[in-house]
């Protein structure tokens, strides 16, 4: 790496840190039950808004993967999101109605949170419809993952996104409360990725999936991406610069092998596609807080409107992990 973009890559780093510490501002703390966190707690950091039908599966999904503490930020819900989580003992819990986009999506909140109170924790960075699965997931927790990763010298994991939706239209079915997401979500793309290395950050960049196919179909590049580093042993000195796309340092962001083989790696199930989807993409329009203008949200509405079923004649039916390592999804590497 040249010198100058050493320096370059210092300067946006110091820039990040900086707006995650003026940041700290916007929250407000409701709940402080960090004084719980052990020494060797895995920790999960979320931001979210008006997803209190999610929270009990999502909780019950990462309390039994062994996640041990919760710190959320909320984003000014106005469906009892906030009353909800204050009643958890494992979650801390601020609250913002700044604004999300101004936050970098969220960016600067969760770099402050993480900075204050993970360092030296494993930490799962993710959103509340996005759940982990890893290999060996159905068998071993996620300290295994962990204690493995130490002993090898990593200090991030990567997770690929896989977004996952029914067959048929996308209401059809009604999500209820405390309900595992993927009984109506099932299906998966299999294929239809494109992936590239981002030459000055080295993460790979991964665009596909329904989203290109359904809502991008003659602007592929410009769907969302795909590529996913959530999983991280932080350190007060390290910042998410978009999302959990990618970090610095850049060697953060070096999760594959250039050289042969493979490291191992994850997915992120993402159960956006419930019927909550439609009214949840109204409310992104309004309020126009997410990326380029809420252009993927204005995809979503205008397909929305024509056809409201992305299932295909080649989409796959979820089993598990082992399915996602054979159609080359994820890895389990040298972890055995």
């Amino acid at each position: 790496m040249s010198r100058v973009l050493h320096y370059r890559m210092r300067l946006r780093r110091k820039r990040a840190l900086w707006q995650a510490f003026r940041a700290r501002h916007d929250l407000s703390l409701l709940q402080d039950n960090t004084a719980k966190i052990g020494a060797d707690d895995v920790l999960l950091v979320c931001t979210l808004r008006n997803e209190r039908i999610r929270l009990p599966y999502f909780l019950k999904y990462y309390r039994e993967m062994g996640i041990s503490h919760f710190l959320f930020i909320d984003n000014d819900s106005n469906d009892a999101s906030r009353s909800y989580l204050m009643q958890q003992e494992d979650v801390s819990l601020w609250h913002t109605k700044a604004s999300y986009k101004k936050a970098a999506f969220g960016v600067h909140w969760m770099n402050w949170l993480s900075r204050k109170y993970c360092h030296g924790h494993w930490t799962l960075t993710v959103d509340v419809d996005e759940f982990l699965v890893f290999p060996f997931s159905d068998t071993r927790p996620i300290d295994a993952l962990t204690n493995w990763l130490d002993s090898s010298g990593r200090r991030s994991f990567s997770a690929m996104l896989i977004d996952m939706y029914p067959k048929g239209p996308i209401d059809a079915q009604v999500y209820q409360e405390g309900q595992n997401p993927f009984e109506i979500a099932e299906w998966f793309d299999s294929g239809n990725y494109m992936i590239s290395m981002n030459p000055e950050y080295y993460n790979l960049w991964i665009q596909g999936g329904p989203r290109a196919r359904v809502f991008f179909p003659e602007d592929p590049y410009n769907a969302p991406s795909m590529n996913k580093i959530p999983l991280v042993k932080w350190r007060r000195d390290y910042a998410y610069m978009q999302s959990t796309h990618m970090l610095l340092p850049r060697g953060l962001n070096l999760v594959y092998e250039t050289k042969g083989g493979e490291k191992a790696s994850g997915a992120l199930l993402h159960a956006k596609f419930l019927h909550t989807f439609l009214e949840k993409t109204e409310e992104e329009l309004e309020r126009r807080e997410h990326y380029a203008d809420s252009r993927e949200f204005v995809a979503y509405h205008k397909q929305m409107e024509k056809d409201r079923d992305l299932w295909c004649k080649w989409s796959e039916k979820y089993i598990n992990w082992r399915q996602l390592e054979i159609l080359g999804l994820i890895s389990k590497g040298n972890w055995a």
